[in-house]
């Protein structure tokens, strides 16, 4: 069984290192890592070829301006092996997370695609209320804790890439969830490893939370998947203004009324997050007091991201009111 690990990067000197040694340093080695380079700017290209220069058996592909569809599509179809490992930039692969995934393959001829476990990093309090505010729980899968599918630590024939056209090319991000959607309405053999771990980080800071979510919000919209997201969103903020109106009779004083409201439901729905992760994040009472108005917060901005991304397509796509190479310089 020959595996090639694809990567597609841009702009990541900060974490490529960190992958590649990860990478090459697995129990079960990759017969190649084929690297996409979508037209960085910093030294990510170089920090690469100073790994290939050191006999590492990395292969290169640099293009401009290629979002990861893209930049995964053009390491897959140069890849020389039947099987193909996807994985990201900023990823942490355990030592073993390439052998599970495979160990997992060559079990049961039949599969076709095994996906593996994958955990938040949450080395500060913020971080923790993160993956607690907006990573799905895990689930327990063969009688252990298995998260949502994962492109980043995923192992599948490169048939199966083929089969379903590749990933769509136009997205800055939910590429991969299309992709998935695909592939699991192709119906091709899925099996699920949880030993076959990769770390993610998290973005650390609220502002950080709040540009990458509207970047989410936008492209989970172009991609046509309004309904697994914004749209819950969008009902449960109607109900809030709704709950304004009688303002225009009582007065400005009944806005305080909504604004509570507004945050009795951001405290719910952070008890909820709570509840639901006490066997990933178990906690004191005391910690957990700490976490509320973290998570509390993290909420408020993750919906304010949805709301402003959903304009922002609205916007651009919709009134087109920016021009197609200003969109692309963007991020699209």
């Amino acid at each position: 069984m020959r595996i090639s690990v694809v990567v597609p990067v841009r702009n990541e000197e900060n974490s490529i290192c960190e992958l590649l040694d990860g990478l090459l340093s697995q129990t079960r080695a990759p017969d190649e890592i084929v690297i996409t380079d979508g037209g960085s700017t910093d030294s990510t290209a170089s920090i690469i070829e100073g790994y290939i220069e050191r006999a590492a058996p990395i292969r290169l592909i640099r293009t401009g301006g290629a979002l990861p569809g893209r930049g995964r599509n053009l390491a897959t179809a140069q890849a020389t092996c039947e099987w193909i490992a996807f994985t990201d930039a900023g990823i942490r692969p355990a030592k073993d997370w390439l052998e599970a995934l495979a160990r997992r393959a060559e079990s049961d001829d039949g599969v076709e695609v095994v996906y593996g476990l994958y955990e938040p990093v949450t080395d500060s309090l913020f971080k923790e209320c993160a993956a607690i505010a907006y990573v799905p729980p895990p689930v327990e899968v063969d009688g252990a804790p298995m998260r949502p599918r994962f492109i980043a630590s995923a192992l599948m024939r490169r048939d199966v890439w083929r089969a379903v056209g590749g990933f769509p090319e136009h997205l800055r991000s939910a590429e991969d969830l299309l992709f998935m959607d695909k592939v699991e309405e192709a119906n091709f053999r899925t099996a699920y490893e949880p030993r076959a771990l990769v770390k993610w980080d998290v973005q650390p800071t609220l502002w950080r939370t709040f540009k990458r979510f509207v970047t989410y919000s936008r492209n989970n919209i172009r991609a046509g998947l309004w309904s697994r997201w914004q749209s819950a969103i969008f009902r449960r903020y109607a109900v809030i203004l709704l709950s304004a109106l009688p303002a225009l009779v009582l007065g400005r004083w009944w806005l305080y009324t909504t604004l509570a409201l507004w945050l009795l439901l951001l405290v719910i729905r952070a008890c909820v997050a709570l509840w639901r992760n006490q066997r990933s994040y178990p906690a004191s009472a005391g910690r957990n007091i700490l976490r509320l108005p973290v998570i509390v917060s993290l909420l408020a901005v993750l919906d304010a991201a949805t709301i402003v991304g959903s304009l922002d397509w609205f916007l651009r796509n919709k009134l087109h009111l920016m021009n197609e190479a200003e969109d692309a310089s963007l991020g699209a």
